[in-house]
């Protein structure tokens, strides 16, 4: 029976199932479609080159429709479901389920990337605002994972937060889209460290946005928009903490975008799945997923509402 059936007509229970509403998952379809015809024309469901035989549907498939294929990566990425527990949902066993997933995936991340909602990998390839005075923002953030076993691995991916992880800092702008995405490293990693080692080139006259996870990280003719660190011994003034309240409200923004990313359960609780380039890529796609919602209401509404401009005019001295 078609999953996708079953639930296209439960609002709640959809968007609770994939994260998209149903309006999304539609708009996201088509390309979805022609990637995975265009992969299976020449691949076999294990990434096998496909022989002389050409790919056809079949009635008894577990995923008789692209729809339910769809849904069924869509509703991984979601729940981060144990691949025996996503495989009993949808009718099949443990390790084809592992196949549709390392199938589904890599389709999924492709289709994203023509609609122009994957985050660059590379400076040179971030789709900048071409105004001056553009926002943007940037941070650091962290996914548990299993405790390695290796004892030199566990120092590695052993953060400050007293878990072990990954980190990946992302470049985000005022619509809280995800314009770049760093490597994915080990947890021990410091965000600053990490962002010198990436050499961003942000355009000239902009504005950046950062905590003080970054301090000291500075870019030429770029201002940067950073609290103030309270000093050793001593309290702020009542002039500086007006300020870093000032500063937090308006890097609540990187906060929703790295929050909606993280709607999928795979980038917020433990990855199991250790297949090498996996833990990278999925929050790509991620990524990816959260920045092709903005393009629907509400969350296309968000810049709007959102106008800096008379607040850097009067805080022109707020640059450290």
């Amino acid at each position: 029976m078609s999953k996708y059936k079953e639930y296209a007509e439960k609002a709640t229970e959809f968007l609770a199932l994939t994260g998209y509403t149903h309006q999304e998952f539609e708009a996201l379809l088509p390309q979805f479609r022609s990637r995975y015809y265009e992969w299976v024309s020449s691949h076999r469901l294990d990434g096998n080159r496909r022989g002389k035989r050409k790919y056809s549907d079949y009635k008894n498939s577990p995923l008789p429709t692209i729809e339910d294929k769809l849904l069924f990566i869509l509703h991984y990425l979601k729940s981060n479901n144990l691949q025996t527990v996503q495989g009993a949902l949808f009718g099949m066993s443990q390790p084809k389920a592992n196949r549709w997933i390392h199938c589904l995936h890599p389709i999924l991340n492709r289709t994203l990337a023509d609609l122009g909602e994957r985050p660059a990998r590379k400076m040179a390839d971030v789709a900048f605002d071409l105004h001056e005075d553009a926002l943007y923002f940037h941070d650091g953030t962290e996914r548990p994972i299993q405790r390695p076993g290796d004892p030199e691995k566990q120092r590695d991916y052993y953060s400050g937060k007293k878990k072990h992880s990954v980190k990946n800092n992302v470049l985000t702008n005022i619509l809280c889209k995800v314009l770049f995405l760093t490597d994915t490293v080990e947890g021990k990693r410091h965000d600053k460290k990490l962002a010198d080692e990436t050499e961003y080139t942000l355009p000239k006259g902009s504005k950046l946005a950062q905590d003080t996870g970054f301090q000291g990280f500075k870019l030429d003719q770029v201002a940067i928009l950073q609290p103030k660190k309270k000093p050793r011994g001593k309290e702020l003034s009542d002039l500086e903490k007006d300020i870093n309240q000032w500063h937090a409200s308006i890097r609540v923004r990187i906060e929703h975008a790295i929050g909606g990313v993280k709607r999928y359960r795979i980038v917020k609780d433990k990855i199991r799945n250790w297949k090498t380039g996996f833990r990278d890529a999925v929050f790509e796609t991620c990524c990816g997923l959260h920045n092709f919602r903005l393009n629907f209401p509400p969350l296309q509404w968000f810049g709007h509402f959102f106008n800096f401009g008379p607040l850097f005019e009067t805080r022109r001295h707020v640059t450290c």
